[in-house]
């Protein structure tokens, strides 16, 4: 089993930053591509940025390109999620995911006006 934990999250104003850390227990974090999802109060849980095992390849969507960065480190079974210039709707619940299998809890994000 795979067991996930988030951190990082808070209250920003708007154009600040967070950093989102994820560490992961189990599995072979290594081989496994890694998600950050978010979750905003009455929405569905949509998918925000990817990365590959080995950390080359990272993906976002639309919204969040330019802004976040996925990034990764194997030696400490961590995923992380570099966010700047936040806005408003960023404010959700994040998820971190492994291998579309496993979730961590979500911290909680909110990015005032």
């Amino acid at each position: 089993q795979v067991e996930l934990v988030e951190s990082g999250g808070g209250l920003v104003q708007a154009g600040g930053s967070l950093k989102l850390s994820c560490v992961a227990s189990g599995g072979t974090f290594s081989r496994a591509a890694m998600r950050w999802f978010r979750q905003a109060p009455g929405k569905e849980r949509n998918f925000v940025a990817s990365i590959t095992g080995n950390g080359q390849h990272s993906y976002y969507t639309d919204s969040v390109q330019g802004r976040f960065t996925i990034s990764r480190d194997n030696s400490k079974n961590t995923v992380y999620l570099q966010m700047n210039s936040l806005k408003p709707e960023d404010t959700a619940v994040y998820y971190c995911n492994y291998e579309q299998t496993y979730w961590g809890r979500g911290t909680q994000v909110t990015v005032s006006s």
